[in-house]
């Protein structure tokens, strides 16, 4: 009995197994009643057998997830694991820090668990272009493109961040919204955070809008409480805006609360708008507007890659996932005559 069969047992994904055996808190009730009721039921002991606890070197698909607070990359974690599963293929779960070097860890699992491949669900760029060379095993990007480093043995997966970004500008001013801030991520040109930036500054640009950077955009990074703190110092430098977009969902969440807490109303005093369209979003209060990305076609085709290039001398490919601008209730229409 491994982790793999009690996945298949419970219905849900190695990784959501692991958590539980592991004792993270990340896992809905349900989900963790259901796999303890499993292990229970087959006496699965993961600490008598180490074997059970370690993914098999040599046969295992890495995936490395950057950052450990972004439920996007959870959704699509999730929906690999499970595709992978019905292949066959074992994977080998990685979590770091939005801040760390993801390459440098990549080199490090391919010289002591030598995986037949790695997913980096996120990534700096940076980081890719100086050392990606010593990788030599295939490798799919997901939410970034990796289309410009040219590497024979890196494919890769994203949305267009500028263009949905410019999108959500066009869709504020055409709400009557001139006086908007920005939330998230830093100015390092090899973020996705700085491409999403760049598309704000270029629908800035087209309605004739100044962008004053130091009273309009706050950098935080991807997470609830940076979310909040980071609203509270863009509102309390800038009280007149009217509306604010956040660079993530969990961004926006931690906005949300910000927003109340300064006495203020979504939408009817400040609009709000996420990005990455995750399923919270459609139950917050106010239900958010978000850019969507397709996280299905992000993961079908993300495994599809990988087996391809694991099997068959494919080239690397890199494609675009559409986004689609979800219009809820965080957004209000403004300067009507």
């Amino acid at each position: 009995m491994t982790i793999k069969d009690i996945a298949q047992l419970s219905g849900y994904g190695i990784s959501t197994v692991s958590r539980v055996i592991n004792n993270h808190p990340d896992v809905s009730d349900k989900a963790r009643r259901r796999i303890m009721e499993v292990i229970e039921e087959t006496n699965f002991q993961p600490n008598s057998n180490a074997k059970h606890l370690k993914m098999r070197a040599s046969s295992s698909i890495a995936i490395i997830v950057k950052g450990n607070q972004n439920i996007l990359f959870n959704g699509i974690l999730e929906q690999i694991q499970q595709l992978l599963l019905k292949n066959n293929e074992e994977t080998r779960v990685s979590y770091l820090d939005e801040d760390a070097n993801e390459i440098n860890y990549a080199m490090s699992l391919c010289r002591e668990k030598n995986p037949k491949g790695i997913f980096f669900l996120g990534g700096d760029l940076e980081y890719f272009e100086r050392d990606f060379k010593h990788i030599h095993v295939p490798c799919v990007l997901l939410t970034n493109s990796g289309k410009d480093l040219k590497f024979p043995n890196l494919s890769s997966l994203s949305t267009d961040d500028a263009t949905a970004s410019e999108a959500v500008i066009d869709y504020l001013v055409d709400q009557g919204h001139t006086n908007i801030g920005i939330l998230g991520g830093n100015l390092s040109d090899t973020q996705i955070s700085y491409k999403r930036l760049t598309g704000c500054i270029a629908g800035f640009k087209k309605h004739h809008l100044d962008f004053q950077q130091d009273l309009q955009f706050e950098p935080c990074r991807y997470s609830i409480e940076e979310g909040y703190e980071a609203t509270l110092q863009l509102l309390k430098r800038n009280p007149s805006l009217t509306a604010i977009f956040a660079f993530g969902d969990i961004i926006a969440f931690g906005a949300m609360r910000a927003i109340r807490d300064l006495g203020k109303r979504i939408p009817e005093d400040i609009s709000l708008v996420g990005y990455d369209g995750i399923d919270f979003s459609r139950f917050s209060i106010p239900r958010l507007t978000t850019i969507r990305q397709d996280t299905s076609q992000m993961a079908k085709q993300g495994v599809d890659l990988m087996l391809q290039r694991i099997h068959y001398p494919y080239k690397a490919v890199h494609k675009i996932i559409p986004y689609e601008l979800v219009k809820s209730e965080s957004v209000k229409k403004i300067n009507e005559n």
